[in-house]
């Protein structure tokens, strides 16, 4: 399907590389597609070809016509999932622990987008197969997925708007006094760049927090985002001493509480991932405009471990800090960055 552009560049464009500033201005395109229509001529600026790196600025015009289904470039594979909810226009899956949502290095099929390239084969004419956030490998949980280039657009202005709402349940290690905000800037971490790291010159991030259940020696909290970057939730409890149970690449090694028996112990030393889980969804359908959200169970795993974990409750204990429910419009958070995100 051709699809013809025309755009002026503005004010908050000037002076970006001509790559950012088109993925800026049509955020449904990824950058490595418009690298390739610029590179071809497909994209020209002022009617000359360019380079993505070439400076733009105000009153520039960037024009041409590209081949949109030519940007899923993958094949379909027969892969359950679980798919919770589909219209026309959207489809709601809950995403299993342990599969990657979209082909990258080292994942080059098995993914989600390849499932939902079978079980939906109109996708194909969707950039990404119409996939518009992601979830780490093994954090689970419900995402919302575009099947039409109308929906996705408007899908990923609602994601930069922080009008979608999505709660995640984490178990943390250590016992919380109370809820309670981080607010810690995160960049890449410049010794590991598959690590993430609080840093003065990251971009801005905040998480706001609530307790669910205390148990001994951990806590199962409900987070919420107000900014959506790269592992945050898992970035800021490391950063306020309380990591996610599982979390090798944040945590470091299973912190054990004192006073558990040995069932207990094992069964915490041996959770293979980060105890995370993308639980409730909410937002404004594309067509209809109305207001939908999905709530999905805890996965197996996790509810397993919970389950054996001692409560303890304190006396007198005041109601803990939850922001009112009004309130509560974050941008996803756990979410890896997609190619239209600034500087990912």
């Amino acid at each position: 399907m051709q699809r013809t552009i025309n755009l002026i560049i503005s004010t908050k464009n000037h002076e970006q590389r001509f790559d950012q500033a088109v993925a800026d201005l049509i955020p449904e395109l990824s950058r490595s597609r418009i690298q390739k229509w610029i590179k071809s001529g497909q994209l020209t600026l002022n009617d000359e070809k360019a380079t993505p790196k070439q400076k733009v600025y105000i009153g520039d015009v960037v024009s041409g016509t590209i081949e949109e289904q030519e940007e899923t470039e993958h094949q379909p594979q027969n892969i359950d999932i679980d798919i919770v909810y589909h219209d026309d226009d959207v489809i709601v899956v809950n995403k299993p622990v342990g599969l990657v949502v979209h082909p990258g290095a080292g994942n080059p099929d098995g993914t989600l987008l390849n499932a939902l390239l079978y079980h939906f084969p109109e996708l194909n004419s969707v950039p990404r197969a119409g996939i518009v956030h992601r979830l780490d490998k093994d954090t689970s949980g419900v995402m919302v997925v575009a099947k039409t280039l109308e929906s996705q657009f408007n899908l990923v202005q609602q994601l930069q708007n922080r009008s979608v709402k999505r709660h995640y349940v984490a178990l943390a290690v250590g016992e919380f006094t109370g809820g309670g905000t981080v607010r810690a800037n995160i960049g890449r971490s410049g010794n590991d760049r598959l690590r993430m790291s609080v840093t003065p010159g990251g971009k801005e991030a905040i998480t706001h927090y609530h307790i669910l259940e205390r148990y001994l020696g951990l806590t199962l909290i409900e987070c919420q985002l107000e900014t959506g970057r790269t592992h945050q939730i898992r970035v800021h409890m490391a950063h306020i001493r309380h990591p996610l149970v599982g979390d090798s690449l944040y945590g470091g090694r299973n912190r054990i509480p004192k006073g558990l028996d040995a069932d207990t112990r094992d069964a915490i030393l041996n959770f293979p991932r980060q105890a995370l889980h993308a639980r409730e969804l909410e937002f404004i359908h594309p067509q209809t405009k109305k207001a939908m959200r999905f709530e999905t169970e805890l996965p197996e795993d996790m509810q397993n471990l919970i389950d054996q974990l001692p409560e303890i409750e304190y006396e007198n204990e005041e109601m803990d800090w939850r922001p009112p429910m009004m309130a509560q419009c974050y941008e996803i958070g756990e979410d890896e960055p997609l190619e239209w995100d600034e500087e990912n």
